[in-house]
């Protein structure tokens, strides 16, 4: 390997190539990502302007939407901007900033989920002391400490990752900083630190996804003990939903950070990313909207509010021009 050098700065080599089809794919990729910020700052909306989803368990899902916003917004402008003008450097700041926020996002949102099992938990298991065992206290605290552990490890990653020497070719094969990427350009012996890192994933996916799948088994017991059709079917849709998420989210994640170094591929790891990092946020507010009769309603409502005032615009201005057309005949 070349002799490590002051790094100044590093190359995206991207997701896409400048042909016909990949130039289709990237446009698939921002109408994708645009559908998951649009979806997620609507659910957000909703949650915020409808006081029936004022509790606990859709203040920690407007909380996963913001976490999924800021993700998308974090991975794709800087893709975009690259592919369309061909300018792809990235500096050293702004790589060490990207692997912090993604990580943060990521790392908080296997907190959030658990977080989100355990309140469908005593939801189900313990309905009638609810309000005691799910405070707004302690769902406060469960948020926060979702974001401060995701930022702690974020933190960690990306001070160590950025502290190694990296060789004078800096290309990363990928379409934006990812700490594992980053460091096959390190001209040191990163082992130890992939040793850590590895753990750190395995800790971060593992104790979270196994809270959820005790959460999980503990309902899914309930579930079946319970006596009233309409009672159960409600309750699967709504754990249903999250499970999907939960899914969606910890697989792709455990592909991409769980495997050994010799099974990694380039290609691959650019699959699964944009899987997770652009794809996962746009279902999320459409599997939470459809399978939740409670959402669903709160969107009616919303798009009738929205229609009776474009109807009151549209008759308060026939009026003014009836009155304007009276006025000039006069």
């Amino acid at each position: 390997m070349d002799k490590g050098n002051a790094t100044t700065g590093f190359i995206l080599l991207g997701l896409f190539d400048h042909t016909r089809a990949h130039l289709f794919l990237f446009v698939l990729v921002l109408t994708v990502a645009f559908n998951s910020v649009v979806g997620n700052a609507l659910l957000l909306l909703l949650i915020h302007q409808d006081r029936r989803l004022h509790t606990p368990m859709y203040f920690l899902l407007s909380q996963l939407s913001l976490m999924d916003m800021m993700l998308v917004s974090t991975i794709v402008p800087q893709m975009a901007a690259g592919y369309l003008t061909g300018k792809n450097s990235i500096s050293a700041a702004g790589c060490g900033f990207q692997i912090f926020f993604f990580l943060t996002l990521g790392g908080g949102e296997c907190f959030l989920l658990a977080a989100m099992s355990y309140d469908r938990y005593v939801a189900v298991c313990h309905p009638l002391r609810y309000p005691v065992l799910i405070s707004w206290q302690l769902c406060l605290r469960l948020t926060l400490g979702s974001w401060l552990l995701g930022a702690a490890d974020g933190a960690m990653q990306a001070a160590a990752t950025m502290s190694f020497q990296f060789c004078s070719r800096h290309e990363i094969d990928h379409f934006f900083c990812e700490a594992p990427v980053l460091l096959h350009l390190a001209c040191g012996n990163t082992s130890a630190f992939e040793f850590v890192m590895y753990i750190c994933c395995v800790l971060m996916l593992l104790i979270p996804f196994s809270l959820i799948l005790a959460s999980y088994g503990l309902i899914l017991t309930a579930v079946l003990r319970m006596r009233s059709t309409e009672a159960r079917k409600k309750t699967f849709a709504t754990c249903c939903s999250h499970l999907t998420v939960v899914g969606l989210f910890y697989g792709a994640a455990a592909f991409s950070y769980m495997r050994p170094a010799s099974a990694r591929s380039a290609n691959h790891d650019k699959v699964v990313s944009a899987f997770y990092t652009i794809v996962t946020p746009m279902l999320n507010p459409l599997i939470y909207s459809l399978r939740n009769s409670e959402v669903k309603g709160s969107l009616r409502k919303c798009l009738a509010r929205c229609s009776a005032l474009r109807s009151k615009d549209t008759l308060v201005g026939l009026d003014l021009a009836g009155a304007t057309k009276e006025k000039g005949i006069q």
